[in-house]
């Protein structure tokens, strides 16, 4: 049937000549792509953006408060001024994609203020990380280093840009919330934190599993009677602990850590690095398995391998590292990443990433108990972690 189809494609025609087929085709060819084109200009303008009442009503009024839509200068920015590219294949690519909005629209999706919140970070997102793929193409239509006059802007906006140039950074790493009002930066990672403590309510680990607590918890030497007992100190969130026995709610573990001569009562996650695991009692500090010894080769300080064992409650734990990390990246990326670029956690070693994050921490929206995790993911990805206790 294929073969009779391509025979018939190309037998010459019995009724027109060569010529008006020619013609014809070409004619038809024209009329065609101006009419791709026509139709690629009519979708690409404002008011047909704001025709559905989901970018109508949401968007909209906020496009029209930014620099983008009125300023001094009197040049607009519309839609798909930032949204699509305007040559090559990626003009037809970016309108392509721009058909998932109108989908969005039909199945009802965003059609309500109330679900465009619920997804606007989702919505963001997909925006950021196609303009950090395309090295913010649309920014770099209007915008470009090579031209800008460092002189004539801001001391501190001056040295921001050419930071930013220097290091080959995108627009969009930092111009963030630019037309568009930033969405809950934290709605993702509380999400993901709430998942895991939903999975921690019914959670029973076998002897022999390596649980994570999500949040600090309490240390004992001894099982607590009645849930009553003296604590020996506390366990700090994601640290691993290998269960060696269960009675009801309480899990006896063992902690595997390091101890700084001098600083006993903190175990740390490995050797010379400041990673906090299990905070001690004095008393506790001598309970401690200790293995071999071993001098720190940059700073000289003797460091001790050391097991603590104990019980902690069954209560918001975890065996999977990969979600609690997948929450740890949620969290940096969210917390770090909105004002400036995202530096890999492996651009600093561990114990830098202590002072980079104490310089930044007025910055982040995260209380003590976040704070600390957040620094205990990106010490434990650091650059010299690999094989540590993780």
């Amino acid at each position: 049937m294929i073969k009779r189809a391509w025979k018939a494609f190309w037998r010459p025609s019995m009724k027109w000549g060569l010529g008006v087929l020619l013609i014809g085709g070409i004619f038809v060819g024209v009329l065609g792509w101006n009419g791709l084109h026509y139709a690629m200009e009519k979708t690409s303008g404002l008011e047909f953006c704001v025709s559905c009442h989901s970018m109508r009503d949401n968007v909209y009024p906020e496009y029209v408060q930014s620099i983008h839509f009125k300023n001094p200068a009197g040049v607009q920015a519309e839609c798909a001024d930032c949204h699509e590219r305007k040559t090559g294949l990626a003009a037809y690519v970016d309108k392509f994609n721009a058909w998932r909005d109108i989908w969005g629209e039909i199945r009802g999706t965003i059609d309500t203020p109330e679900k465009f919140e619920q997804n606007r970070l989702r919505l963001a997102k997909q925006v950021w990380k196609h303009m950090e793929e395309t090295d913010s193409a649309t920014c770099r239509s209007c915008h470009d280093f090579a031209h800008m006059d460092f002189d004539k802007q801001k001391p501190e906006a001056a040295k921001q840009m050419q930071t930013a140039m220097q290091n080959g950074d995108t627009c969009i790493s930092c111009h963030k919330g630019i037309a568009h009002k930033l969405p809950d930066m934290a709605a993702g990672y509380k999400a993901l934190f709430n998942d895991l403590v939903a999975a921690s309510s019914d959670f029973s680990p076998k002897t022999g599993d390596v649980v994570y607590p999500l949040e600090t918890t309490e240390f004992f030497l001894e099982e607590p009677k009645d849930g009553k007992g003296k604590a020996a100190g506390k366990v700090l969130s994601a640290t691993p602990l290998k269960v060696v026995d269960k009675d009801g709610d309480w899990l006896k573990v063992e902690a595997e850590g390091w101890q700084q001569e001098g600083a006993e009562r903190m175990l740390y996650a490995n050797q010379g690095k400041r990673i906090f695991a299990v905070a001690l009692t004095p008393a506790a500090a001598n309970e401690v398995k200790k293995g071999e010894t071993k001098p720190d080769a940059d700073t000289g300080q003797n460091w001790t391998d050391v097991i603590a064992t104990g019980w902690v409650k069954n209560e918001k734990m975890t065996a999977d590292a990969d979600k609690l990390w997948d929450y740890g990246s949620e969290m940096y990326s969210a917390s770090c990443g909105s004002c400036h670029a995202l530096p890999d956690t492996k651009h600093y070693l561990a114990n830098q990433w202590i002072g980079t994050l104490n310089a930044m921490k007025r910055f982040a929206p995260l209380d003590d108990e976040q704070f600390r995790f957040l620094q205990k993911y990106v010490q434990l990805h650091a650059k010299d972690m690999e094989g540590g206790h993780e």
